[in-house]
């Protein structure tokens, strides 16, 4: 785990799973690397869109929108888009959670290099990175700020209005929607951003609830491009790391 010391008391994740990545121990003494490192705070206050379900927004033939999504009241089963969506080649290379108050590193992840031998062998997996486990300790819900610092390389072409929508739910009940705009990223470019992730403060019964019920509370991060969903990911946690 590279950046400052972890306190004993730390809600550092402790066994985390993403196929096709690696853990961050390989990363100490790792420099970053990338653009010039944004900061973005997730700026909007909206009213969420008229309810929908996942079967609404596959069922129609019109591209998805951020307004669509927004009216999602439970965490999707599958995927609204396909791998092949992404007609941008965007790559999340790199993940770095930290708690803002202490500066402790709580999560690392790196995608491996691409190799000329995946490319000859033609066995590059396009959905490799759409979902992720988390494990935590329960110090996690008690924190109130955190930033995730994201890495990703562009395409040829450019992108316009790139934002992000996530939503986290907790047994089907919306805890939080965030949303930010990554804003345009020129053709073939590495970026770095770190989203500001302001969490609301949650009753001690809801604290202990998502504790037992180990990845129960899940997430939908849907990117979107000139406002057309061009990626879906998926993520669960859980918080009884350390029991």
């Amino acid at each position: 785990m590279s950046g400052a010391k972890a306190r004993s008391d730390a809600p550092v994740a402790e066994n985390v799973s993403s196929t096709g990545h690696t853990t961050a121990a390989a990363l100490r003494d790792r420099k970053p690397v990338g653009g010039v490192l944004k900061r973005l705070k997730s700026r909007r206050s909206h009213v969420d869109s008229r309810p929908l379900t996942e079967e609404d927004l596959r069922t129609q033939t019109e591209n998805i929108t951020p307004e669509e999504v927004l009216g999602l009241r439970v965490a999707t089963r599958g995927y609204l888009c396909k791998p092949d969506e992404n007609i941008y080649n965007i790559d999340f290379v790199r993940f770095k959670i930290r708690d803002l108050e202490t500066g402790t590193v709580l999560f690392e992840i790196a995608k491996p290099p691409h190799t000329e031998e995946d490319e000859e062998n033609g066995d590059r997996d396009l959905s490799t990175g759409r979902f992720v486990r988390y494990q935590f300790t329960s110090a996690f819900l008690r924190l109130r700020t955190v930033g995730a610092t994201v890495e990703f390389t562009v395409g040829n072409r450019p992108l316009n209005n790139f934002r992000m929508i996530e939503r986290h739910y907790f047994r089907g009940n919306l805890l939080k929607s965030f949303d930010f705009d990554f804003g345009f990223c020129i053709p073939n470019s590495r970026n770095t951003c770190e989203h500001i992730y302001e969490f609301p403060q949650l009753s001690e019964t809801l604290v202990r609830q998502m504790v037992d019920c180990p990845y129960e509370t899940r997430s939908d991060s849907f990117y979107f491009v000139d406002n057309r969903l061009v990626m879906h990911n998926k993520a669960d946690y859980a918080y009884n790391g350390g029991q």
